[in-house]
């Protein structure tokens, strides 16, 4: 059987906070047997950020983001949503396309998201470090800074 082209993409699991901390590497084994399952390549598998959520999800108050890139064939990305579906530990995923996108961009990505916070010099001339700003937000995205 001939095999599609491989397309870049990128998919955002959320995972309850509670079931992430009791059993972190089940949830990282769980996110690679499913992506593996479409014999998908994985570029890149991180924790992105744990926050509230803004409304209960399966009587969940906060989750757990992970974040994937990976190369896979487009006709088995329903066999994946489906996976996503029937899974008790995945609240919801969202995968998307990102042909735009270049392995070295990823790579960037994913070095400046584990890259430690910038030291601050204060006017009184002391050095402290910055707190890291939340994932995906920006100045410029806050009409009431600009």
């Amino acid at each position: 059987m001939e095999t599609g082209v491989k397309k870049l993409y990128e998919v955002m699991f959320l995972i309850d906070s509670a079931e992430a901390a009791k059993d972190w590497d089940g949830i990282i084994e769980l996110v690679t047997k499913m992506l593996n399952k479409i014999d998908a390549q994985i570029l890149s598998l991180k924790k992105w950020d744990e926050r509230p959520l803004a409304y209960s999800i399966k009587r969940c108050s906060r989750g757990t983001y992970i974040l994937a890139y990976f190369r896979a064939d487009g006709r088995k990305i329903t066999e994946l949503e489906r996976d996503v579906l029937l899974s008790e530990r995945v609240m919801r995923a969202l995968i998307l396309r990102v042909d735009h996108l270049t392995e070295e961009d990823i790579a960037k990505q994913v070095a400046a998201a584990n890259a430690p916070p910038a030291p601050v010099v204060v006017p009184d001339g002391t050095v402290t470090q910055s707190e890291p700003a939340a994932a995906g937000t920006d100045v410029a995205d806050n009409p009431e800074q600009v």
